[in-house]
């Protein structure tokens, strides 16, 4: 029996990673002060095993091996926690809230070992700002994995100011064990995968906003000739205008207002009305029975400018965040091909334009509009002048 893991947190998040860890032979103490989450959890495990006996991957006995392997806890006290105390590892995956986390952070501090990490799978939230609430606040580190936990191979490790560098590496290992593809983020707003893909949103929604498209043709644009999986106003209905929108104005706040990651004034309305997606029923499109979708305009021409400004967007995006060691050259491809499944890493699509048309584009952009959202990274500037490539890994 491999080290126990705790989590605390059964929503969709912490229940997968407590499967992951559970099928990977930990025993997993999972935690929630809802009863309800808790029961949804449980059920889940077992459906989610079942399938997995259905499809040939796993046999009976080890199923029931794996859930064996599951203790589950109804409340977050201390004492209900007591079963975590030997945990070589405890996650929390609460409510994206600053204070509650740090609340159960400093529970937590009083039921497990010194030796114990703390981990935070929060996705846009300081590390620093959890730890700062810890009394040990080296063995404070950011696990972020992306949902559903269970089959999406990224888990971002972040380590804060104050994170030591055994803990950072302890927690980088585990998840590796996992068959997890782990990438390391400094402790800036939204760490890779959410900082580097918002302008997958936002210049979307800047386009719908100038009328040059509808939500239909930008969607099949970037799915067709850019090929990703899902559109960006698809996308978004798909994970909840609630969720989206609080990312990016965590991101836009975060950065002191920067207006490269400027909310959109439309999809905060659409949440004032409840029109959340798929899971109300109504977003950028309707979900009600019997309605109608709306067909996109099929015009190459727009698609290419389409899929163009967005796709300078990102790569700048990208390079910015090498350019301010955010992450490596090496992990910012992986994150944006294995978080969120991008057809290919930026700074290699950045390759393929050609740096120096992306600068332009982008300086276009920025004349056009006065606007400082299109400004080139300084990484990108010195790619161009030096005729190298994005992935460089040298220090522009």
């Amino acid at each position: 029996m491999r080290a126990p893991i705790g989590v605390v947190g059964a929503g969709a998040m912490g229940a997968g990673i407590a499967q992951v860890a559970a099928m990977h032979g930990h025993h997993v103490v999972l935690a929630d002060a809802m009863p309800a989450a808790v029961a949804r959890a449980r059920s889940g495990h077992a459906r989610a095993v079942a399938r997995e006996v259905e499809k040939g991957r796993l046999t009976r006995e080890a199923a029931d091996a794996m859930l064996g392997r599951i203790t589950y806890v109804e409340q977050v006290t201390a004492e209900a926690l007591a079963p975590m105390a030997n945990c070589v590892m405890v996650i929390e995956a609460i409510v994206e809230r600053l204070d509650a986390k740090q609340a159960l952070l400093r529970t937590l501090e009083r039921v497990v070992t010194p030796a114990t990490i703390l981990a935070s799978n929060t996705s846009s939230l300081s590390i620093a700002a959890l730890a700062g609430a810890c009394e040990h606040k080296a063995r404070v580190v950011g696990v972020h994995f992306f949902n559903p936990a269970p089959v999406m191979p990224l888990v971002e490790i972040i380590p804060a100011i104050s994170t030591s560098p055994e803990t950072a590496e302890n927690a980088r290992a585990l998840a590796a064990s996992w068959k997890k593809v782990t990438v390391v983020a400094a402790d800036t707003p939204g760490f890779i995968v959410n900082r580097v893909a918002r302008p997958f949103y936002g210049e979307a929604l800047r386009m719908r906003e100038e009328g040059l498209a509808d939500c239909a043709t930008i969607d099949w644009a970037l799915k067709t000739v850019g090929g990703f999986r899902m559109g960006p106003f698809e996308l978004m209905d798909f994970i909840g205008h609630d969720i989206n929108f609080a990312v990016t104005r965590s991101v836009f706040d975060s950065m002191f207002h920067d207006p490269r990651y400027r909310p959109s004034l439309h999809q905060q309305r659409l949440v004032e009305a409840g029109w959340l997606g798929r899971k109300s029923g109504r977003g950028f499109y309707d979900y009600t029975e019997g309605a109608v979708q709306p067909a996109p305009t099929e015009d190459p021409v727009l698609a290419e400018a389409i899929v163009h400004r967005v796709l300078v967007m990102l790569v700048n995006e990208a390079v910015d965040a090498v350019h301010l060691n955010v992450c490596s050259s090496a992990d910012v491809e992986l994150a944006m091909t294995t978080g969120v499944n991008y057809p290919k890493g930026l700074l290699s699509w950045g390759d393929e334009l050609g740096p120096a048309n992306v600068l332009a584009r982008l300086q276009a952009l920025q004349f056009e509009t006065g606007d400082d959202r299109y400004r080139p990274s300084v990484r990108l500037r010195r790619a161009v002048q030096a005729g190298r490539s994005l992935r460089d890994p040298a220090r522009a």
